[in-house]
């Protein structure tokens, strides 16, 4: 006699909640499940693996690949350049910075950042961002160092990014366009930057 159905579905659910229970899902540690090691990897888009930090201030030595300056590890500055370097094969010319200093505000929508080597769009921009763009956020109240991260996702009305050093490994917003410009909606997003 097989297992009664009921019984087999009463299985096959909780055997999932434990293996779900016991994993990381995008960066959030669920209930129970035992917190990972700085730099155990956590997410990744496009191969290229986030990797789980312990604290936005907490540090583990620098990133430096064939003489090239990644950043500090597993802060989203080095998951940004590693994610560039690694599915672009992209080396920004100035290596250091803080995430703010991502972003030139001198430079009009659309212009070459050479600090990056990319061309850097405002918020709002003529522009729509799209996959593998690096959002940059501007500095704040308890965050003097800004933020960035990676376009994973564009839709009509929403951006999803993927970043590494935060709560969660994934962010949405609201993606508006009104005459004729592209605005991420969120005050601290300074705008976007992508390959030419």
């Amino acid at each position: 006699m097989g297992i009664r159905r009921p019984l087999f579905i009463a299985a096959v659910v909780i055997a999932a909640y434990a293996i779900l229970n016991a994993l990381p899902l995008n960066g959030i540690l669920r209930h129970g499940s035992a917190r990972p090691d700085p730099g155990d990897p956590i997410d990744s888009l496009h191969g290229v693996v986030v990797r789980y930090n312990n604290g936005m201030r907490a540090t583990h030595g620098r990133n430096v690949i064939d003489g090239y300056n990644v950043g500090l590890r597993y802060q989203c500055v080095e998951f940004v350049k590693r994610y560039y370097l690694e599915h672009f094969d992209h080396r920004m010319p100035n290596s250091y910075g803080h995430a703010k200093d991502f972003f030139d505000t001198t430079l009009a929508d659309g212009a070459y950042n050479q600090d990056r080597g990319l061309l850097q769009f405002t918020n709002p921009s003529a522009t729509r961002p799209r996959i593998g763009d690096i959002l940059v956020l501007d500095a704040w109240t308890g965050n003097s160092f800004g933020h960035v991260a990676i376009v994973s996702s564009v839709e009509d009305d929403e951006v999803e990014v993927i970043q590494q050093n935060t709560r969660s490994t994934r962010t949405t917003y609201d993606l508006e366009r009104a005459a004729g410009l592209w605005r991420i909606d969120a005050d601290r997003v300074s705008g976007w930057l992508h390959k030419p």
